[in-house]
C-alpha cells in the first residue's frame, strides 16, 4: 500500500485521530515509531518515516513509543476485496495469535492458499502474515505488562509464547529493553485484567448500549445505562467481561474476570468487533451524508457504529429467532434457549449465571427440544441446521471469514433467508456492506419499496450496514 506521505505529515503535526491505526510514524533519529496522535513533539520531518502497520514498522527496525503505545491503536476497516482480506487477517490473527494456528489453517479460515495470504499482506502491509503474528503477540504482551497485574509467565502464554525464555529474548530483541522494564513505565492499574480499547472518535457509546439492552439475552447478557456484561466461554475457559466508556471519551475500558487470563487476546479481539472500534467515521459520514435521506440522522449521530457480535454462533441463533416476531419476543425465546441448554455459572453479578450454549451442543440436539421452548418447528430445524453446518465448518462466523462466501452457504441451509443471512453477515460477520432491505422497518423509514430502496442503497455502497442502522435509529424508539 503506498501511503500519502504529505497527507500523514500533515495528519501528525495536526495529532488527527480520524488517522490513529491508518498509519505508523517512525522516527529514525530515534528507531521509535508512534501513532499519528502521539502527545510527544513532532519530528523533524526528514525523520519521519511512515508505515501502513505496526508490524511493518519493526520489520525496519524500529520499537513501539511507550508514550502513545502503538499497541491501542484502532484496527483498519477496509472493505474492498484486498483491503477486507488484510483486515480479515489482521483481525484472525489478532484473536487467535495466542493459539497454535499455523498460517496454512489461518488462511484456509480466509478461503484463499497461504500463498495468496501471503502475497497480498506483503504487498499492502509490507510483512508476511508470520511476521504480522509475531508482532501481535508482542504488543498484546506489552499491552498486558502496562494494563494488567498478570505475572511475566501469565503474560508469556497468554501472548503465544511457548516458554518465558523465548519471550524474554524475542522481546528483549525486538524493542532493546526487557519485559520488566515496561513494567516501570506503566499507568497506574487496579487488581484483576482491565485494558483501554481507543477507538476513533466520535462513538455513540449510548445508542449502542440501547441497541444491545433490547437484544441482551436474559442470563447470558445484561445492559444497563453504563455497562455491557456478559458471560464468556472461550476454549475451556469460562468467566465474564465487562465494557464501559472510559473518562477520556477516546476509549473503552473491558474488565474481566481472572479465570480469561489464558484468552486475554481473544477476548480483547471480540470486544473490539462488538463495538466497532475499527469504524473509520468520517469515510461512514461523508459517503451517506450526501443523501438527503440519510443527512439528518447521519449529522444528528456522526459516531453510531454497527454493533457486531461476541460470539457469531449466538447471533447465527438470535436471528433465526428474531424471524417475523418483535425485538422482545426474540428476546424472551433467547433467553428460554439459554436457560434450557446453556450451562450454568457463578459471577458477580446474579442476572448472569448462564453460558451461551455452543455450536456442538446444540448440533446433538433434537428440533423438538428446542421447539418446546415456544421456538416455531421450523426455526427451532433452522437452528440445529445452522449448529451442524457451524461444527462441520460448512459455515464460518467470525471477522476473519470471506462475507460473500458465508452468506451464500448461510442461505443454502434450511430457514435462512436473505433478510437472515444479510443480518448475521452484517453482524456476525462484521460485513460493513451488508444489507437486510426486505426488513419492515427500513421499508417504514425510508417510506419506499424493496425495489425502490435496493435501488437508493447502491449510491450508500460500501457502507449500507451502517445505512441500515441510521434508518432503523431514525424510527427513534423502535431502534
Amino acid at each position: 500500500m503506498v501511503l500519502d506521505t504529505e497527507a500523514c505529515f500533515n495528519a501528525v503535526r495536526a495529532r488527527d485521530r480520524r488517522f490513529d491505526g491508518r498509519f505508523f510514524v517512525a522516527v529514525s533519529s530515534t528507531k521509535i515509531y508512534c501513532r499519528p496522535i502521539c502527545p510527544v513533539r513532532p519530528p523533524k520531518r526528514e525523520n519521519m518515516r511512515f508505515y501502513t502497520s505496526a508490524a511493518a514498522a519493526e520489520a525496519a527496525g524500529f520499537r513501539p513509543c511507550l508514550r502513545c503505545r502503538p499497541e491501542r491503536a484502532p484496527g483498519l476497516a477496509t472493505v474492498d476485496a484486498v483491503g477486507r482480506l488484510v483486515s480479515a487477517a489482521m483481525a484472525g490473527i489478532e484473536e487467535h495469535a495466542s493459539s497454535s494456528a499455523r498460517m496454512g489453517e489461518w488462511a484456509a479460515s480466509l478461503g484463499v492458499s497461504d500463498r495468496h495470504l501471503r502475497r497480498v499482506t506483503e504487498a499492502e502491509l509490507g510483512v508476511s502474515p508470520i511476521a504480522l503474528a509475531q508482532t501481535q503477540r508482542l504488543l498484546l504482551a506489552k499491552r498486558l505488562l502496562s494494563d494488567t497485574s498478570m505475572s511475566l509467565t501469565e503474560i508469556a502464554f497468554a501472548s503465544g509464547f511457548g516458554s518465558v525464555r523465548r519471550f524474554n529474548a524475542l522481546f528483549k530483541s525486538r524493542y532493546g529493553f526487557t519485559p520488566r522494564a515496561v513494567r516501570g513505565h506503566r499507568e497506574y492499574v487496579a487488581d484483576g485484567l482491565m485494558c483501554r480499547l481507543e477507538f476513533r472518535p466520535p462513538l455513540a457509546f449510548d445508542t449502542i448500549l440501547a441497541y444491545l439492552r433490547l437484544r441482551a439475552i436474559p442470563g447470558v447478557e445484561s445492559v444497563d445505562a453504563t455497562h455491557y456484561r456478559r458471560t464468556v466461554q472461550l476454549d475451556r475457559h469460562q468467566g465474564w467481561i465487562a465494557v464501559s466508556l472510559d473518562s477520556s471519551g477516546t476509549a473503552l475500558n473491558l474488565d474481566m474476570s481472572q479465570s480469561l487470563a489464558p484468552a486475554i487476546g481473544a477476548v480483547i479481539g471480540r470486544v473490539k468487533n462488538l463495538f466497532d472500534l475499527g469504524a473509520v467515521p468520517d469515510a461512514v459520514c461523508t459517503v451517506l451524508s450526501e443523501d438527503r435521506l440519510l443527512r439528518p440522522i447521519v449529522q444528528r449521530l456522526p459516531g453510531l457504529r454497527v454493533p457486531g457480535a461476541f460470539d457469531g454462533f449466538e447471533l447465527g441463533v438470535r436471528a433465526i429467532l428474531g424471524q417475523q416476531v418483535s425485538v422482545k419476543s426474540a428476546t424472551t425465546l433467547a433467553g428460554r434457549w439459554a436457560a434450557n441448554f446453556g450451562s450454568p455459572i457463578v459471577t458477580p453479578f446474579p442476572e448472569l449465571n448462564r453460558l451461551t450454549p455452543a455450536a456442538p451442543l446444540v448440533a446433538d440436539l433434537a428440533a423438538d427440544a428446542i421447539a418446546a421452548t415456544g421456538v416455531v418447528g421450523s426455526r427451532a430445524r433452522s437452528i440445529v441446521g445452522l449448529a451442524r453446518a457451524v461444527v462441520d465448518k460448512g459455515v464460518t462466523l467470525s471477522y476473519a471469514a470471506d462475507a460473500l462466501e458465508q452468506i451464500a452457504r448461510l442461505q443454502a441451509l434450511p430457514g435462512i433467508g436473505p433478510w437472515t443471512a444479510q443480518y448475521i453477515a452484517m453482524r456476525a460477520l462484521h460485513w460493513p456492506d451488508a444489507f437486510p432491505g426486505t426488513d419492515l422497518m427500513l421499508l417504514r423509514a425510508a417510506k419506499m419499496t424493496s425495489k425502490e430502496l435496493h435501488t437508493r442503497a447502491e449510491a450508500w455502497r460500501p457502507w449500507r450496514a451502517y445505512a441500515t442502522h441510521y434508518l432503523w435509529q431514525s424510527l427513534g424508539a423502535l431502534l
